[in-house]
């Protein structure tokens, strides 16, 4: 349900989320396979003559007449015979099939039935459930939400694989042409590409680094955005083969003793990506999920991030495994500077310099910035303060201001959706309310708060107090015990106008991008780095749900950064105004960039991912015309 009134232009969208909302109860699945993508709904099938005869088994709802009931009980107790498969109950009397299944499904079966994937086990090609990731009869789900009759704890996907889905699952994988591809490349979801050109380069770096799963994506969402460039010349598909390859990845261990006086060693990463454009500018993540692939995703997409802003910049990104969380003021600090007596030889202003990611904030650049001073003498200014997380959160609201603007709309009373507890995320907070938004949630790693009422500016100083005490959020309930903490969830299906995830990546999968249209959100501003997977990404554009990239919409961040690392600016001594219209204007250049680049190449203004695409080709022509003017092609 949409929250706020957006006016009777919203009218035909609706009509678009009403559409999504029915195929969801007739249960449309989709599974997507490489190098193509299928739409399965349950009923006969159209390219199978096999199926057309085939009886669907479904159950029916409480509501239903006492004949049909009986039906149902009949139908339940026969699937239990042993030995016997559901499709054998096509043996029954004509009377006893139910064929109307799109009005006879219930609800509450949506969540489970909803989707399905494609994968192999042991061997073994399966259709698995998109909510347990499970198979078959370890599946024990139960869609009543309760114990009920023996008959009612028929496993969900047990019926579910019995039925055509399953066959035509196995038909699906039985005509791949590839049917060697290994498991992991599997979790990599390929969308059909119109050009064999994008088509090789996609299959070249699934060849070259297969267990990269986060950089493959990000690979993979450039290159569907690039299609219509690729086609324009074939000097262009050799620039993006290049760019694709890091100038320079650093790996490297970092060694560091606890207050106990015990040794430990992680592991730190560096990946420079690309220096056409400038010396590289991109963030450090502290975080016991940071690898390689996740090194490489960060540093492309600050590549094109940098690319479409007004500086001439690289991108670069890096971190490490290490978990500040836990740890004292000492063991940040002795961490730190071991970090960078390995890092600072491949840092300098004219070479790399780091900013602030997750785990990573003003204390942590200030340890590394002391050391990387002893270590190399005073070659950079520092602050000794940040602006860049404030940059880039009040960016994100700024970008959404201009996206309502060409609406005519203003964010003024509308609900919006906030995930994370970070810099970023409260900075989000603190501008929605200052342009009279009505933020109603909060997220951290163990569950999300939302208060209904919505956060004001008495609440968000007290949040801000929870944070900087590193106290759980719960601690809010007893301030404001309206609101509620809800443990290992996401906020995704509270009802909003507006969503700004800015927590990780792929942070909103399918189902929560689902959720996410049914709540009514029509814009999601991505203040993190490709927050949204590929399948989420694909519902959020069949709803007709406006995504402003993370590219685009969190490039305040290298504005403040460039003011913070630039000594001129910083005597300025600008006021709060004076930097806030220099932010609105650069973000304003960026919106701008990426609708121009979307029209270019014939992408209407209107369309869900005009920004998205938009984005992605402006700063690869940018990238693409500084290669081939340096002879880098």
């Amino acid at each position: 349900m949409l929250v706020s009134g957006w006016g009777s232009e919203m009218n035909s969208a609706m009509d678009e989320i009403d559409l999504l909302r029915q195929a969801a109860q007739r249960h449309q699945l989709v599974m997507r396979g490489i190098g193509e993508e299928i739409d399965l709904e349950i009923g006969p099938g159209d390219d199978d003559p096999s199926f057309t005869s085939t009886p669907l088994v479904v159950v029916a709802p409480q509501d239903c007449s006492a004949e049909e009931q009986e039906d149902h009980k009949q139908l339940l107790l026969a699937s239990e015979i042993p030995g016997e498969d559901l499709h054998d109950l096509g043996k029954m009397p004509q009377a006893k099939r139910k064929k109307k299944v799109v009005k006879k499904w219930r609800e509450e079966w949506a969540d489970t039935y909803k989707w399905a994937y494609v994968d192999v086990h042991d061997g073994t090609t399966r259709i698995f459930c998109s909510v347990c990731r499970e198979y078959g009869r370890k599946h024990r789900r139960n869609p009543y939400g309760n114990e009920g009759s023996r008959n009612m704890q028929m496993s969900a996907l047990e019926e579910h694989n019995n039925s055509l889905l399953h066959k035509e699952a196995l038909r699906l994988q039985l005509a791949s042409k590839d049917k060697t591809l290994p498991v992991v490349e599997r979790l990599v979801y390929v969308k059909a590409l119109m050009s064999k050109t994008a088509g090789s380069i996609v299959e070249s770096i699934l060849k070259r680094d297969p267990h990269e799963v986060e950089f493959l994506q990000s690979v993979q969402e450039v290159i569907n955005s690039l299609e219509p460039v690729l086609l324009k010349g074939s000097q262009y598909a050799h620039i993006l083969e290049r760019l694709l390859e890091p100038e320079r990845m650093i790996i490297f261990r970092v060694p560091w003793i606890d207050d106990r006086g015990e040794t430990h060693v992680n592991r730190g990463f560096r990946v420079r990506f690309s220096q056409v454009l400038g010396p590289c500018r991109g963030g450090l993540r502290f975080h016991p999920t940071m690898n390689l692939s996740i090194a490489k995703f960060i540093a492309f997409e600050q590549t094109l991030k940098n690319a479409l802003s007004p500086y001439k910049l690289g991108g670069a990104g890096g971190g490490s495994d290490f978990d500040p969380k836990g740890k004292s003021e000492n063991e940040i600090m002795r961490f730190c500077q071991s970090f960078m007596d390995e890092l600072y030889r491949y840092l300098g202003p004219d070479q790399d310099l780091p900013a602030e990611d997750i785990g990573v904030g003003p204390r942590e650049m200030g340890y590394l910035f002391g050391r990387y001073r002893r270590l190399a003498g005073p070659k950079i200014f520092w602050s000794g303060s940040s602006l860049r997380t404030e940059a880039t959160g009040y960016g994100l609201v700024f970008f959404a201001r201009l996206i309502l603007a060409d609406m005519n709309k203003e964010l003024k009373g509308l609900r919006c959706v906030v995930s994370g507890a970070g810099k970023i995320a409260m900075h989000v907070l603190e501008k929605l309310l200052a342009c009279g938004a009505i933020p109603i949630t909060i997220s951290d790693s163990k569950g999300y708060l939302v208060d209904d009422d919505g956060i004001d500016f008495v609440k968000f100083s007290l949040l801000r107090d929870i944070k900087a005490q590193q106290r759980s959020l719960r601690e809010y309930l007893k301030s404001y015990p309206r609101a509620k903490y809800f443990e290992d969830a996401k906020p995704w299906q509270e009802p909003c106008d507006v969503a700004f995830p800015c927590a990780l990546q792929n942070e909103i999968d399918q189902s929560d991008a689902v959720a996410l249209v049914n709540a009514g959100c029509r814009i999601l501003i991505e203040g993190s780095n490709m927050p949204c997977t590929p399948q989420a990404v694909d519902v959020l554009r069949k709803a007709k749900v406006l995504v402003a990239p993370a590219k685009a919409a969190s490039a305040g961040g290298v504005a403040g950064g460039e003011h913070e690392l630039n000594h001129e600016y910083n005597l300025m001594h600008w006021s709060a105004e004076d930097f806030e219209t220099k932010l609105q204007d650069m973000m304003k250049q960026t919106y701008e960039r990426s609708l121009k680049a979307s029209s270019d190449y014939g992408i209407l203004k209107d369309s869900p991912e005009a920004l998205v695409h938009g984005g992605n080709i402006c700063a690869f022509l940018n990238l693409a015309q500084a290669m081939s003017d340096q002879g880098c092609v």
